[in-house]
């Protein structure tokens, strides 16, 4: 509990003590009178200063002015003798007990979004004449050196220079298990430093590293609301000056027409105590307080598993998902290339690998690392000489004196080599030596580990077509699109191409249908910003993503997708179980209130009670681990 909540609740826990002790002390008059407002004004005077503001300001209408007015009224009746002091200390008790219950509820569920803002370092350590000096992370430059020590958060993003260690990302990404780092690595600020010391060089300023991003993110979210949230609000814009005159006129009305038309007495206490209770019944509480507050705990508990939602609009957007598309390179594979195997070879698969690791050792294309890594060890370029490098074609070169060709089948041609095709999808290296074919090597993008369970996670959620997009060939793009069971693929597309195919996609849907693209967000935004909702995954690292993105999934794993979905559909039934079950109890109530059936008590369980139910049923938005 904060310090203005604990204040709050011992006024509380006052007023309600005094009201039961005077309930058995007997006095009368003026003396009566003067014991019941000390707990009135203990429990209710920042209600009263509040509504005093709002008429200052001509800002009226509110809850303040409903409670005050409420809560004064009664205490006339009472004054005249045919009301209870109690009833109008139990209206402020139980409001204030509810807006004691509702600030709790908020706390709790902004709690998960500020775990995430502790990632905000607060000083960047660097190397002055042997000693550590603390600095403010937005003083340090672009490619200063920077130390990080166990326990340490990581200011800024940067590559280590020396050092190894393991990361703690679970507040960027949702993940518990720690990353293991080294020399070489890339690190994003906001991890913190579980192990070793590490020194950074950094690539980016403080104002451009994923922690400033993120939180920029976050704080902005609650600016961006859903239509949801702007109907209530625009709804008790109008509801609550209605019910004001509808009292009012509760009040008038029925008195003047007994007097005047059916000449009997006109009661008029009666009449204004059933105004009165209609006024604590009408005040919208628990739909101005819950809808917001179940928006912001779906947004803090997506924020825990790693999904970061930029506003309550794109939550309310993402519960009608019903398309799904996908960037290939980057979202459904690694983005890295890999040896898938060794076919037809007349050597062992590691001599081929070794030759072929060998002509490239020189070349710095991504074919040449993948098959560097696949050899495992550093060439020694001693044994090679005569390379040559054919752009569009291959590597030639003299490897321990034998003539070794790698590349593709136009370096075979051109070398008149007869060479033997590769019936599987992915770069085939063909391996020749001294003229004579010896086999190829097959490198291909590796798919994720949980991208099949992603997409048939998406179609149990409900999601009635999956198509992928990419840049890639044919033959691969619907060799993956085959073992995800995508339902449809479009290849060998350039960005401007993607984005004409989302417009047609948009098109053939549904209006109330919403499609979602899910791209890595570095060659994507295009993409991102015309879809209904842009996703960005595993784009810590991605300034394109953080900007173009509606969503940004906090690590690469595709399955978050259907989580989002869920977690979104779950808010947005809580929502309108909030809006139905006040608005129904509101009505009933202002019912019984209008014709003498409902009293104060009544009343207090439509306003508070509703509000405490509506809250409740609000924070269940922020249990998500079991979606």
């Amino acid at each position: 509990m904060t310090k203005k909540q604990k204040k709050m609740l011992i006024r509380i826990i006052v007023a309600a003590v005094l009201m039961i002790l005077l309930h058995f002390i007997p006095v009368n008059g003026v003396l009566r009178f003067i014991c019941y407002m000390v707990p009135y004004f203990v429990v209710g005077y920042d209600i009263l200063k509040k509504a005093g503001k709002g008429i200052l300001n001509k800002q009226v209408f509110d809850e303040n002015f409903l409670m005050a007015v409420a809560t004064i009224g009664a205490i006339i009746v009472a004054i005249m003798g045919e009301g209870d002091y109690t009833e109008a200390i139990a209206v402020m008790l139980f409001y204030q007990i509810g807006e004691l219950f509702q600030s709790y509820a908020v706390g709790k569920s902004r709690r998960n979004i500020s775990e995430l803002m502790d990632i905000r370092p607060d000083y960047a350590n660097i190397e002055n004449d042997g000693a550590l000096e603390q600095v403010d992370p937005d003083e340090v430059e672009i490619g200063s050196i920077i130390v990080v020590n166990p326990g340490e958060k990581v200011p800024i993003d940067g590559i280590i220079v020396e050092g190894s260690t393991a990361l703690n990302t679970s507040a960027l990404t949702g993940e518990s298990v720690p990353v293991d780092v080294t020399v070489g690595s890339e690190v994003i600020s906001g991890s913190i430093n579980m192990t070793g010391v590490i020194k950074l060089q950094t690539t980016k300023d403080f104002g451009e590293s994923t922690v400033s991003k993120i939180l920029e993110l976050v704080e902005n979210a609650s600016s961006k609301k859903s239509r949801s949230e702007n109907f209530i609000s625009r709804f008790a814009k109008i509801y609550t000056p209605a019910v004001c005159y509808s009292a009012l006129a509760l009040a008038i009305i029925p008195p003047l027409v007994r007097m005047l038309v059916l000449d009997v007495e006109p009661m008029w206490i009666d009449w204004i105590y059933r105004a009165l209770t209609f006024l604590v019944i009408s005040c919208p509480c628990a739909l101005v307080i819950s809808i917001p507050l179940s928006f912001f705990a779906g947004i803090g508990g997506a924020s825990r598993e790693g999904v970061l939602i930029k506003g309550s609009n794109y939550l309310e957007a993402l519960a009608s998902t019903k398309y799904v598309v996908f960037d290939k390179t980057g979202t459904m594979t690694k983005g890295v290339f890999e040896v898938q195997g060794v076919h037809h070879s007349n050597l062992e698969d590691s001599e081929l690998i070794e030759l072929a690791a060998c002509a490239e050792s020189y070349s710095s294309h991504p074919i040449s690392k993948s098959l560097l890594a696949a050899y495992g060890k550093t060439p020694d370029i001693k044994r090679v000489t005569d390379v040559k490098e054919i752009s569009g074609h291959g590597v030639t070169a003299s490897v321990d004196g034998k003539q070794v060709a790698c590349g593709n089948s136009k370096l075979m041609k051109s070398l008149g080599i007869s060479y033997r095709d590769c019936s599987h999808a992915g770069t085939i290296i063909h391996v020749a030596v001294d003229g004579e074919y010896m086999g190829h090597i097959l490198i291909a993008d590796v798919i994720k580990e949980n991208a099949g369970s992603a997409i048939k996670a998406l179609k149990n959620a409900g999601v009635k077509k999956t198509v992928m997009l990419t840049g890639d060939s044919k033959t691969v793009a619907d060799s993956v699109a085959k073992e995800l069971a995508i339902d449809e693929v479009y290849s060998e597309l350039l960005p401007a191409d993607k984005v004409s195919k989302v417009e047609k996609l948009i098109e053939a849907k549904a209006e109330k249908e919403k499609l979602v693209f899910v791209g890595d967000g570095i060659n994507d935004a295009p993409v991102l910003s015309r879809a209904d909702i842009g996703i960005a995954m595993g784009a810590l690292g991605s300034d394109a993503a953080i900007e173009a993105a509606d969503i940004v999934l906090m690590d690469d794993d595709p399955l978050k997708i259907s989580k989002a979905i869920k977690i979104a559909r779950k808010c947005i039934r809580i929502v309108y179980e909030n809006i139905y079950f006040a608005i129904g109890i509101k009505l009933l109530c202002l019912l019984l209130g209008a014709l003498g059936i409902a009293n104060m008590w009544l009343a207090i369980f439509a306003d508070v009670g509703v509000m405490v139910i509506a809250v409740l049923n609000a924070i269940r938005a922020l249990m998500v681990k079991k979606l």
